[in-house]
């Protein structure tokens, strides 16, 4: 059977599964992915058809009842008829072959109504026939009401013996995806026709830097969290911690993209399903060009695989000699400071925000030595706020490398301290007190203390004292240093710099 997928025709066994559909293309496993019904299905299941003629085109819209389903088990058979007759009641189209059993009763037909009728009672001779004028009758086949033209009316005056129907459509609204079904089961069965969406891809603005990198920081990952959808718009809530200035504002069309930047939730992704006025909290930051069917239907905590037009272009984490085979290819050159080995890690870029390096056409990549990028890891399952903390301070959180400055160190101290925000430190609550901190890990000072939002690493064990120095109930635990402990230490004073990357999992 042939399928379509992102676009693309594909030719899958009779017997394939969604999975083996989307084998190859780009999907997060575990995301959304639309499903928009074959032609054959949907003419089965909508109610609403577009009768093309050789003068124009109506949409018959059918009722729910015994005769509609009828015709749409006959209605192949339409395609090709011709009208048989016109009078100042009817349009006459047939004749084509039903089970409709005769019967003699009259009823009355109204303007523009569509029913059956039997010429000689014999139902091998069944005509589709379209009332022009409110009337009582008989016509052979009962009340045989199938449905009633909606739109397109104007043709019915200019329809002629001879005139035929082309063909008969279903009618399909974008905007209600009443023909799309999302689904997560890679066991789904497609079937002929069928057409296949597993990503949403955005085109990003270039006129709005700040909420482009945003965006990719946010799908950098793969994937965006559905946080709530609404008849308007579907939003993401992964990354809402953040300050993003005003950029380019406009009339949010149906499929647009915005960033929040004021009020609850600044950071807010937002994908339009339908057009809103211009808001000046939310800055236009793409628009989506595939998947549109995905953002839809999607529904709280679901999950979608986002891609961009515009990769992100960030070399940290790279080698020196990675970064710039990595920026050339995006025509930009790099200039190295910082140890400019080959080896040397990029622990910073400047510029650090896509558009604007892909504009100036050249970035500096700052290089730090291997041994001196330490591993960590974070315990997001039992102090998440910290975490989050912990991630906005360091620069974890949009960026492989984080960088912590030296608060106060000294040789022989069993700790060291680093510049934390007090001002966000000041909404950590107190955590899971330790019983006993342990060389390597990583703390911060919570609100119960002055100095909220110091950070610190343990350099030796310690069963009343915390990375920061504080007691048990000033102090929540985020993480252990997985580095070399004596290296780290060597020759740190106040002002140096720490290099940080997260070991997974």
């Amino acid at each position: 059977m042939k399928i379509t997928v992102n676009g693309i025709e594909k030719t899958l066994d009779r017997n394939a599964e969604l999975r083996d559909a989307v084998a190859g293309e780009i999907y997060e496993k575990g995301s959304l992915i639309s499903v928009h019904l074959s032609t054959d299905r949907i003419r089965e299941e909508t109610s609403d058809l577009e009768l093309v003629t050789s003068k124009g085109s109506m949409t018959l819209h059918l009722d729910d009842g015994d005769d509609s389903k009828i015709w749409k088990s006959v209605m192949k058979n339409i395609e090709g008829i011709r009208a048989r007759w016109v009078t100042k009641d009817i349009i006459a189209f047939g004749s084509f072959k039903t089970d409709i059993k005769p019967s003699r009763e009259a009823r009355m037909y109204g303007r523009h109504d569509c029913f059956f009728s039997l010429g000689g009672s014999d139902n091998d001779t069944t005509y589709m026939m379209i009332a022009t004028e409110d009337h009582k009758r008989s016509y052979g086949a009962g009340s045989g009401r199938i449905g009633r033209i909606t739109s397109g009316r104007h043709i019915l005056s200019m329809l002629e013996e001879g005139d035929e129907i082309l063909s008969v459509k279903p009618v399909i609204s974008e905007k209600s995806f009443e023909n799309v079904i999302v689904t997560t089961d890679m066991g789904y069965k497609p079937e002929e026709g069928m057409s296949v969406e597993t990503y949403v891809e955005i085109a990003l603005n270039k006129n709005s830097p700040m909420s482009c990198e945003h965006v990719l920081v946010t799908a950098g990952k793969g994937f965006m969290t559905i946080s709530d959808g609404t008849g308007s718009y579907a939003a993401c809530s992964d990354i809402t911690d953040v300050e993003i200035s005003s950029e380019e504002i406009s009339v949010r069309s149906e499929g647009s993209v915005t960033v929040r930047t004021e009020g609850v939730g600044t950071g807010r992704i937002f994908f339009y399903k339908e057009r809103r006025q211009l808001l000046p909290s939310h800055n236009n930051a793409g628009v989506v060009k595939r998947g549109r069917s995905i953002l839809g239907l999607a529904k709280e905590n679901d999950k979608i695989t986002v891609i961009t037009d515009q990769p992100r272009v960030l070399s940290v984490g790279m080698t020196q000699s990675e970064g710039e085979k990595f920026l050339k290819s995006f025509g930009i050159k790099q200039i190295r400071t910082g140890d400019a080995s080959d080896d040397a890690i990029i622990t910073e870029q400047e510029p650090e925000w896509t558009m604007h390096a892909v504009n100036e056409k050249e970035a500096e990549t700052f290089g730090a030595p291997r041994d001196k990028v330490f591993s960590i890891s974070l315990d997001r399952k039992n102090e998440p706020e910290s975490v989050h903390y912990f991630e906005k301070v360091t620069g974890l959180i949009h960026k492989p490398i984080g960088t912590m400055k030296v608060h106060f160190a000294f040789k022989g101290m069993p700790m060291v301290t680093f510049d934390g925000d007090e001002e966000r430190g000041k909404s950590l609550y107190p955590g899971n007190e330790f019983k006993k901190c342990k060389k390597g890990d990583i703390g911060i000072t919570n609100q119960s203390r002055p100095n909220c939002g110091l950070m610190g690493i343990r350099l030796e064990d310690s069963k009343e004292f915390g990375p920061t120095g504080e007691e048990r109930y000033g102090t929540n635990i985020v993480g252990t240093f997985k580095g070399d402990l004596k290296k780290l230490a060597d020759g740190l004073k106040e002002g140096s710099m720490v290099y940080v990357r997260e070991e997974k999992q």
